[in-house]
């Protein structure tokens, strides 16, 4: 079966001499593979003309095209298409009673289209765009598990519940305050005790528009939990959560499931490790078409994930197996000191921060944990000189390079002009080579800033970030609206740049695999949030990860195959051996 795929955003006909037009063998002798529609103004690709060549989708300058060839038994099992040459969906996975039923894969890949179909948002078209039937598709499913699913669903007797993505969209839809929200949404009668679990009762008089990104997602979570369904449905539920924050909600969920059936869309493998009972991978080509695999156990699932081969359908989707550096990293340079600094002390607005002193080392990532607001970015700035602190020195003078927690498009203009101009002001030689083809920056130079999605938004600010030529490059949560995909390249380009350039990171991040994966040492913030903070100096992985894991009584193991940071469920025979020792992260 032959995919051909045109990326409309990508596709400028009036920027381009038609090239995939002009060079098709197929239309040179004169078949109609790829015509111009004039009322779309864009080319249409016939699939059944298509030789396959791979002429086109070289040719196109804006590499709008994708040609993909795939088994044809798939054609059976085609649940979606938004149109010609457009996005496919192969598969859905169903969702067990009492189970938590978690989606693995990378961004574009069709995980929000299945999650729009299970919950009845979309009708699939099985494969004929131009019709959408219900009675078609339960007919469909006849003597299969989907045929009741899709049959209650349509008649009203299945209610799904679905939490959005984008949380910090609600405030431009939804007026009022917490507590009103979620008491006209309050179906189950539950309302106290989500509040309490959810840890929202100050926040009950708090606008909706004055809430942080953390608030708003619990809010979310907790108006989902309070709606009375038969299935609810988690799209990326630990985005804007500190560590502790995202297994309170992984609790809350795990006891939902206990008499619901639930989908969880998370691209934190710990969160989904810990929560989810069975795993589907979705698996293609991101924006071209999604498969998505037969469901398996939770350790198996994300280990084949990582692996990038399935062996059943003898299949790999990825060029490398993921690995994890069990002993951790030793350079030669770790010994050499970029910055000493004493015991600091700062005091403003009712916060008081109290830092153990320490030693940055050229080459180094620091992988910073603990709450927001304790005093992570103040710690920073005094650093850099920016703030002078009231007690203590730091032994000079270092410059800084920040990516912030929460990023928002500037001014209107497109990535190449913002990126461009960003690399003017801080000329990096290797930046092409080392950070926006890695990236892939230069797919997105000729959207508008403002029309980025998380993801995109979120590697553009990366990309600036590590494009000047600093002392220490500070990330605010740089894995936020990645993809699992996203998030380990994100972690090879950032270690790879501070290596090269001798200098320091400190990468503030709440995905413990992604703090794992990248860093060096670890340095434990502590305290309330928006009232007192301390921490340690920069410890050793083991020393830090214990220190850390143990303040919020979890505990972690390896798994024997790749070595990735896996969770012990609470009170198992494994999280009490480990608790009795004192291995709270065993390496």
């Amino acid at each position: 079966m032959r995919l051909a795929v045109i990326d409309t955003d990508r596709c400028q006909p009036r920027k381009c001499s038609k090239e995939c037009i002009r060079f098709c063998p197929g239309v040179r002798i004169g078949d109609e593979t790829i015509e111009f529609n004039e009322e779309m103004n864009k080319p249409l690709i016939s699939e059944k003309l298509c030789t396959g060549c791979g002429i086109c989708p070289k040719k196109c300058p804006f590499t709008a095209i994708s040609i993909i060839g795939l088994p044809e038994e798939l054609q059976e099992d085609i649940m979606h298409q938004y149109g010609e040459n457009m996005f496919r969906l192969f598969r859905l996975p169903y969702p067990r009673n009492n189970s938590v039923t978690g989606l693995i894969g990378q961004n574009g890949t069709g995980k929000t289209s299945i999650v729009k179909i299970l919950s009845g948002e979309i009708v699939p078209n099985l494969g004929d765009w131009n019709t959408t039937n219900e009675e078609t598709v339960v007919k469909h499913f006849a003597g299969t598990q989907f045929n009741y699913y899709f049959k209650e669903l349509y008649n009203g007797n299945l209610k799904a519940v679905f939490k959005p993505q984008h949380v910090d969209l609600i405030p431009k839809s939804v007026e009022g305050n917490v507590g009103e929200l979620l008491e006209k949404v309050d179906e189950r009668g539950e309302i106290r005790s989500v509040l309490l679990e959810l840890e929202l009762e100050n926040a009950k008089e708090k606008s909706i528009k004055e809430l942080s990104g953390g608030e708003l997602q619990r809010v979310a979570i907790g108006a989902t939990i309070l709606r009375e369904g038969n299935i609810y449905i988690f799209d990326e539920p630990s985005s804007y959560l500190d560590v502790r924050q995202r297994l309170n909600i992984s609790k809350i969920i795990r006891k939902l499931a206990e008499k619901k059936r639930v989908i969880l869309v998370e691209h934190d493998l710990v969160v989904l490790d810990y929560l989810a009972d069975y795993v589907n991978i979705v698996f293609g080509g991101v924006g071209e078409y999604g498969i998505v695999s037969h469901p398996m156990t939770v350790r198996q699932g994300i280990n084949v994930y990582l692996d990038g081969y399935i062996r059943e359908e003898n299949l790999k989707f990825r060029q490398n197996p993921v690995k994890f550096d069990v002993k951790g990293y030793t350079r030669q340079w770790n010994a050499i000191p970029l910055l000493n600094f004493d015991d600091l002390i700062k005091s403003y607005k009712g916060f008081n921060l109290n830092l153990s002193g320490g030693t940055l080392g050229k080459g180094e990532v620091i992988g910073v944990l603990g709450p927001n607001a304790i005093g992570k970015t103040t710690f920073v700035k005094m650093l850099a000189g920016i703030i002078k602190p009231d007690s203590g020195k730091v032994d000079g003078k270092v410059k800084v390079s920040y990516k912030p927690q929460y990023i928002k498009p500037g001014k209107e203009g497109t990535v190449f002009e913002t990126v461009s101009k960003a690399l003017k002001e801080n000329e990096s030689p290797f930046f092409e080579g080392e950070v926006s083809k890695p990236l892939q920056i230069n797919l997105l130079q000729e959207k508008k800033i403002t029309q980025l999605s998380g993801g995109e938004l979120q590697r553009v600010a990366i990309a600036i970030c590590l494009s000047r030529d600093v002392d220490i490059y500070l990330l605010d949560e740089p894995s936020a609206y990645l993809d699992i995909e996203q998030r380990l390249n994100v972690a090879k380009i950032i270690r790879r740049v501070i290596e090269k350039k001798e200098a320091t990171g400190i990468i503030v991040d709440h995905d413990l695999l992604f703090t794992d994966y990248i860093s060096d040492k670890i340095m434990v913030f502590k305290g309330l949030p928006g009232e007192k903070g301390y921490s340690t100096q920069p410890l050793t992985m083991n020393d830090g990860m214990n220190t850390f894991l143990k303040d919020i009584n979890i505990t972690f193991r390896r798994d024997s195959n790749n070595g990735r940071p896996r969770t012990n469920k609470l009170n198992s025979q494994k999280d009490k051996e480990q608790k009795a020792k004192g291995e709270y992260y065993y390496n």
